[in-house]
């Protein structure tokens, strides 16, 4: 089958972003064409002036509706395009020179109806975008499970940086109306339908992730929240690894009950993690000021997703409600 590519990027009033993007798609080496679908999910500000300084240099499609999610966005996104293969990314991240190229080359090779790419930090990128993106990469950290090309688990490919056959897309509908957590509902809906998933190490993107402390802490409590949802809807999918934060919580928090009481080792276990995570931090950025940050996003990482999971497993276990009753701050209304 000869791939047609369509990036499919759901924008919602960051037009700022947008511009960036399309600038990274001018640097774009390679042969091989490629279209550009832009939803506007009911932006009040609007990327549609941005776009059109563009119309003549990239193969641009806009549409405009209205409000219903990043997901239904996606779906949208590619119920339009012209390709046979969709490339999904969100609005906050830039293209490497390379990245097509690299997508091209592993599917021509070993071809796959879903695939994931990793996510870096650009060096232009601020000291807090790179804290956070070290918390949520580094091998250290939960993390490092998305970027893992070594993990034995299948992958789970991240809707930031994402490509799906449009095979798959009728197969499976697209993404669900939960939000987070769309993404690795349809990688398991895929395989259970059959479908094969493949991380593409060097197809990574630099996201920008543009959000400050608490903004992060709110992104990765729905993290935590959403995954007791999807074990509930997928148990075969429930994995011990999925407590690892809640667990650190409760074990800093006993640490320093105990610390109180004269015995202080736990706590001591607690500071060598925080101290191996400061030097892992400073050898990869090479930045203290970095370093430092970084010890306060794995900390916001850990305790922001271990409470949310915490909290959705226990509703999710006393209440006999829907989830989409229990939580409808998660669910989008299409």
């Amino acid at each position: 089958m000869e791939l047609s590519f369509s990036f499919v990027i759901p924008v919602y009033n960051r037009p700022i972003e947008i511009e960036e993007l399309l600038e990274s798609f001018l640097k774009i080496k390679g042969q091989t064409a490629f279209e550009i679908v832009i939803v506007e999910d009911g932006s009040t500000i609007t990327s549609k002036s941005i776009v059109d300084n563009y119309i003549d240099k990239l193969d641009i499609s806009y549409y405009f509706k209205q409000n219903s999610g990043p997901g239904d966005s996606r779906n949208f996104g590619m119920q339009h395009a012209k390709g046979n293969y969709y490339i999904i990314l969100d609005s906050d991240c830039l293209l490497p020179s390379h990245y097509l190229q690299e997508v091209e080359a592993s599917l021509k090779l070993n071809y796959v109806d879903c695939f994931g790419g990793p996510d870096k930090a650009h060096h232009s990128f601020t000291n807090l975008q790179k804290a956070i993106d070290f918390s949520m990469t580094s091998v250290i950290t939960t993390g490092g499970i998305r970027g893992n090309k070594t993990s034995l688990d299948k992958f789970q490919p991240r809707s930031f940086n994402m490509g799906l056959s449009k095979k798959a897309f009728n197969a499976t509908k697209g993404f669900g109306n939960i939000h987070p957590g769309e993404d690795p509902d349809l990688s398991i809906r895929l395989w259970d339908l059959g479908f094969n998933t493949m991380l593409i190490p060097e197809a990574y993107v630099y996201h920008k992730r543009r959000i400050s402390w608490s903004k992060f802490y709110k992104q990765v409590n729905k993290f935590g929240s959403v995954r007791p949802i999807l074990n509930t809807w997928h148990p075969q999918t429930k994995k011990v690894t999925y407590w690892f934060p809640t667990l650190f919580t409760l074990g800093v928090i006993v640490a320093i009950i105990l610390a109180m009481l004269n015995l202080i080792l736990p706590l001591y276990l607690v500071l060598f993690y925080y101290c191996l995570v400061f030097l892992v931090a400073f050898i990869k950025t090479k930045n203290i000021v970095i370093a430092f940050q970084s010890i306060l996003a794995v900390s916001i990482q850990f305790f922001g997703y271990g409470y949310g999971f915490l909290k959705s497993t226990l509703l999710l276990f006393l209440k006999s409600e829907k989830p989409e009753t229990i939580f409808p701050h998660l669910f989008f209304k299409n």
